[in-house]
């Protein structure tokens, strides 16, 4: 079996299981999702449960569901009646995909640099200015620097809106506040493999012969270097992309980031695994995308893959 074909092959293992374990989750905790400070009539209560097939056997209840969501179909929220759980995401999923792109690009615009740099000069303090102030990304988490970003750049200055999504200028905060933590993750990285491959024999083989360093770095250096940031970039994006509940509820941004929050606390079983099979499509899909172009750009990984799957356990 090819490399490519079994991380396939996993990806859609991977996919089932998380749908199976949610579902199961959701269905066996404890409550429903007619629980509220008010008990419904027993009678309501059953007419809801049989609208919705809560009655039914669990088994029968998790085929239905699969058949349905083989069909395109995530059903109806049971919180939001005027709404499926399709039109919610629809309607959310742009918003997140935006802010989560914006991240990204922001996060490779300042974290390759940083990382490129101070690989160059490893262990000098250069390397270690540019590792510590890419530290405070992971120092500062969305939920202390969000609310922080509002009271300077927002309230103080005034330079930009504090929430919402109506214009460019409204995701200017939210994404700066996602990105960074990122931006800190592939610098390192990148500075981590860097230094590596300047260790390697044909690159030191390379700066003996005088070729100029600019030639070294983008024709041997980067190439080689990239490949981790590259495997590293499915987690990241995916991160990005699933990672903005905190941020969408700081900035109030209509995402499917606040659409999950408000499903698992009002028990909305179907929009709260509408989203989940969201993020986890994405995850996986993202994640998928880094291990095939990694398998193409490195043979040695096709080689690991195959040893895994050959060897006897």
């Amino acid at each position: 079996m090819s490399a490519a074909l079994t991380r396939v092959l996993l990806t859609v293992i991977a996919f089932l299981a998380i749908i199976t374990l949610v579902f199961l989750l959701l269905r066996l905790a404890p409550g429903g999702p007619f629980d509220g400070e008010r008990r419904l009539p027993p009678d309501i209560e059953a007419n809801l449960r049989a609208a919705y097939h809560l009655n039914e056997p669990l088994p029968q209840q998790y085929l239905r569901y699969l058949s349905a969501l083989a069909r395109g179909d995530l059903g109806p929220s049971f919180r939001q009646k005027d709404f499926t759980v399709n039109e919610l995401v629809a309607r959310g999923l742009p918003v997140s995909l935006a802010l989560g792109s914006g991240a990204l690009v922001v996060a490779l615009l300042l974290g390759l640099p940083l990382g490129l740099v101070a690989g160059m000069q490893p262990g000098t303090r250069l390397d270690r200015g540019l590792m510590g102030v890419a530290g405070l990304g992971i120092a500062l988490p969305a939920i202390i620097l969000g609310p922080v970003a509002v009271l300077v750049f927002a309230v103080k200055l005034d330079w930009l809106p504090a929430a919402g999504s109506d214009s460019a200028a409204h995701f200017v905060l939210p994404i700066v506040t996602l990105a960074l933590p990122w931006v800190t993750a592939i610098a390192r990285v990148l500075r981590t493999s860097t230094a590596e491959t300047l260790s390697l024999p044909h690159i030191r083989t390379a700066y003996g012969k005088g070729l100029p360093t600019r030639r070294i770095v983008l024709s041997h250096v980067l190439p080689l270097a990239l490949v981790p940031v590259i495997a590293f970039l499915g987690p990241a994006t995916a991160g990005l992309l699933t990672g903005s509940v905190v941020v969408e509820q700081v900035f109030e941004l209509p995402g499917i980031g606040r659409y999950f929050v408000q499903a698992a606390l009002n028990r909305d079983y179907t929009l709260v695994m509408g989203v989940t099979i969201v993020y986890a499509s994405l995850l996986l899909i993202c994640n998928l995308l880094a291990d095939l172009i990694v398998l193409w750009l490195d043979p040695r990984a096709r080689a690991r893959v195959k040893t895994r799957v050959t060897t006897p356990t």
